[in-house]
């Protein structure tokens, strides 16, 4: 009896163990796929996509990402992407570690508050008060103008990096804290008996500790920044200030007419490009900051 349910609960598993391999290689099927025939198209010339436009390349013509670099102005736009995705990524960090760091080592008057407005925060989607967003800043800067003459706030880049890192706030400062949380005591302790303060603690114990955790933050949040359309379309309406996913679309719409396919799709790869090396240089380490604790003490 017992030998009939070790082998009824053993085909179960077999038969569980092949059915989530399928689905997975029907995801990994339906991912790479897009993204594989993106860059082949990216290498086509023009007149290849007329006779069969799923056929292989015949060749490389790199032509299309040259095009794509000059003519359509890419090259400014991943400029302006670069300049906003790294200024709001180190504003996010030098704020997020801090708040993270205290509200889940310490208690304090009021700490419990600010933990539910950062958990609350996790509910509001930024896309949908973009308009209240570009309305405020549009008041500052009719001040603006009356105080020195020209506005400040919209068509700033710094401005919209300011704008993504408070966006991204509420999910890091949750993620870091409930990583800070798995951490030890025991070295804040040790490094308090050797005179080493609040702040050198965190950042000479803690943060090098909570290095997997903080590779997971700055990924999730580069992809967040750089796909990011909706807030840069709004607050950047300058054609010289625009940021590569704006500039992708009006690129888009701009080839449906000119029928220059190859352009369009180099200029889907530069922009999904960077995405790609940077999660191949941290899986390894984006890994460990989604399965990984703390050392139990």
């Amino acid at each position: 009896m017992n030998n009939n349910k070790l082998i009824h609960h053993g085909a179960r598993d077999k038969f569980y163990k092949a059915f989530i391999y399928v689905v997975l290689i029907l995801l990994a099927i339906i991912i790479i796929v897009p993204v594989a025939w993106a860059f082949m198209a990216s290498i086509k010339q023009d007149v290849e996509f007329y006779a069969n436009p799923w056929a292989l390349p015949k060749g490389v013509y790199l032509q299309n990402f040259a095009d794509a670099w000059q003519k359509a102005k890419m090259g400014s736009y991943m400029f302006n992407s670069v300049i906003v995705t790294v200024i709001a990524i180190a504003l996010l960090l030098v704020i997020a570690l801090p708040a993270a760091y205290v509200l889940a080592r310490y208690k304090f008057k009021g700490s419990v508050i600010l933990n539910l407005m950062f958990m609350a925060g996790l509910f509001i989607n930024v896309n949908y008060i973009v308009v209240p967003i570009f309305l405020m800043l549009n008041n500052g800067d009719k001040v603006a103008r009356d105080l020195f003459g020209q506005p400040i706030l919209l068509n700033n880049l710094f401005i919209l990096a300011l704008v993504y890192a408070a966006m991204a706030l509420p999910f890091t400062v949750y993620l870091l804290a409930g990583y800070f949380k798995s951490l030890p005591r025991e070295f804040e302790e040790a490094a308090s008996v050797d005179g080493a303060g609040y702040f050198r603690t965190m950042v000479q114990i803690i943060m090098p500790m909570a290095k997997p955790s903080i590779v997971t933050v700055i990924l999730f949040n580069f992809l967040s920044f750089w796909n990011e359309y909706i807030i840069s379309m709004t607050l950047l309406t300058k054609p010289g200030l625009r940021t590569l996913p704006v500039g992708l679309m009006n690129l888009m719409a701009a080839q449906k007419s000119a029928v220059e396919y190859g352009q369009m799709y180099a200029g889907l790869v530069i922009v999904m490009l960077p995405t790609l090396i940077l999660y191949i240089l941290v899986q390894k380490k984006l890994t460990q900051g989604m399965t990984m604790g703390g050392l139990k003490g």
